[in-house]
């Protein structure tokens, strides 16, 4: 990480994505360290927010903490003009024309392996070089990325726990130190005139104020190591206390390290060295940061994931289709499905963006292996609803469910949802927050109210079909029609 003596341009541009602080960020640093003086700018991408609904809570997450960037990125500079340039363009179009006006030789950028950012990518480097400009790129969303683990045959691998056994062999503290961004601030240069302007508002953006304040989820580099600061009072019980909804197990660092308000180096830094302390909960905490490098690495090697199983054999399954499979798909999006955590979780989505991991993978199990549909349309709502909507992350998670994906459950395993209520929710506070129409059921009732007595019903004021809904499919039945849906794999 040590900068050149001299740096090698007269100026240059750097690009904000998923990197949302001025602390610890690796683009940030390189052009500081070869630039002589260095602008910033973030795009808020047409192409990206276009698509999107116009009350979106990840959009307003992105504008709180870009001003918060904004203001710091001044200060670092000292300059009363320093600071951001924002734009709302296509980004492929913006960057190179921004990169002309500033008259930068290069602009710096972190790596994003998403498909559609590499053909973005892609696209503004073509046109950068035709200007003779250069575009340089840096690793700074992951630990250990790409090839840097790669088994002794020189693949890839495709299973998580030599993976892991793989990247904690190769971690070590120049990986995890950080980039010492404000040795090298002097070099931050004053905007011109014109882009002296603040962030935009969301509403001259095309986008609705949202409920985002009320959240609990504290936006830009603060609130991150605010949420920070408060899990590392917990992260010791970590491993016992991450499965259970009802109880502030999680770290909720999950939107943070998404749009990157805070390095993932300081994180793994500070779990690893828990971890080596005897923490046992630091010790899970890092597995799952490193299950995070391990599905990026996924998406590098394999970009067929992106719409396809990653075992080809999965994608001749005979999904459910019609009406009667879209209505079933409703009553799951809306969680009307009468199994109590399954719709408890989806009222979580809905309301908050939000779901806690355990129940992310009980409701993806509940609509393949139970509903019979195709997991990709449960990875699409995941993707539009989620606040920390990571593409490789998601479409993991929704291929471990299927069975679909490397290192995926065995395609047998079927997640019974009222066991998992009861082990995981047992005295149903989580079901209760989320379910206030079935408060009143006795805790053995509440897992499965269809099989409630009457008398009990009745006095939660509980009427199956009305005030909650029968369930949608019999467990038992459904998970006979998987095991012959899933039977094209076996015989393959």
């Amino acid at each position: 990480m040590a900068p050149s003596s001299e740096p090698s341009y007269p100026s240059g541009l750097v690009w904000f994505r998923r990197d949302l602080r001025a602390h610890d960020q690796a683009a940030l640093y390189r052009a500081l360290t070869q630039c002589q003086q260095v602008y910033c700018t973030f795009v808020f991408d047409r192409e990206i927010l276009d698509t999107l609904p116009r009350a979106d809570r990840r959009v307003a997450f992105i504008r709180a903490s870009l001003v918060e960037l904004d203001a710091s990125l001044r200060a670092l500079s000292g300059h009363t003009q320093g600071g951001l340039i924002v734009l709302h363009a296509v980004a492929s179009d913006a960057i190179p024309a921004l990169a002309e006006s500033l008259g930068v030789q290069a602009v710096f950028a972190n790596h994003d392996d998403e498909p559609q950012a590499l053909e973005r990518d892609s696209l503004v480097r073509t046109r950068l070089a035709a200007a003779g400009r250069a575009f340089h790129t840096f690793k700074d969303h992951t630990l250990l990325e790409r090839s840097e683990v790669l088994a002794q045959t020189g693949k890839p691998y495709s299973v998580f726990t030599p993976y892991k056994n793989a990247w904690l062999k190769k971690i070590d503290a120049f990986q995890l130190k950080s980039y010492p961004v404000e040795r090298h601030a002097h070099r931050l240069a004053p905007r011109p005139l014109e882009h002296c302007q603040p962030v935009p508002a969301l509403a001259s953006l095309g986008f609705e104020a949202t409920a985002l304040s009320q959240l609990q989820l504290p936006p830009g580099a603060s609130g991150a190591q605010q949420l920070f600061d408060d899990f590392l009072g917990r992260i010791g019980r970590y491993d016992d206390t991450r499965n259970f909804p009802a109880i502030k197990g999680p770290s909720y660092l999950s939107v943070h390290l998404r749009f990157g308000t805070l390095s993932p180096r300081l994180l793994a830094r500070t779990a690893h060295r828990l971890m080596q302390e005897g923490s046992p909960g630091a010790t899970t905490w890092l597995s799952e940061l490193i299950w995070r490098d391990f599905y990026f690495q996924i998406l590098h090697h394999h970009p067929h994931v992106v719409g396809h199983s990653f075992k080809p054999a999965y994608d001749a399954i005979q999904w459910e289709s019609g009406p009667g499979a879209d209505a079933l798909f409703a009553a799951w999006c809306e969680g009307r499905t009468g199994y109590p955590l399954v719709d408890a979780a989806m009222a979580q989505i809905n309301q908050t963006g939000y779901m806690h991991n355990r129940l992310r993978m009980v409701a993806a199990s509940f609509l393949v292996k139970d509903l019979g549909l195709d997991w990709r349309r449960g990875e699409a709502y995941f993707a539009r609803h989620l606040n920390d909507f990571d593409l490789a992350a998601n479409n993991g998670g929704w291929q471990w469910a299927s069975s679909s994906g490397c290192d995926a459950q065995p395609y047998f395993r079927i997640f019974n949802p009222v066991s998992q209520s009861e082990k995981f929710d047992p005295e149903g506070k989580f079901i209760r927050r989320y379910l206030p129409q079935l408060a009143r059921l006795p805790n053995a009732a509440l897992h499965a109210p269809w099989l409630a007595r009457p008398l009990e019903l009745a006095e939660a004021g509980v009427v199956l079909g009305k005030t909650y809904p029968e369930p949608v499919v019999d467990h038992d039945g459904a998970r006979q029609r998987t095991l012959q849906r899933y039977a094209v794999v076996k015989a393959g």
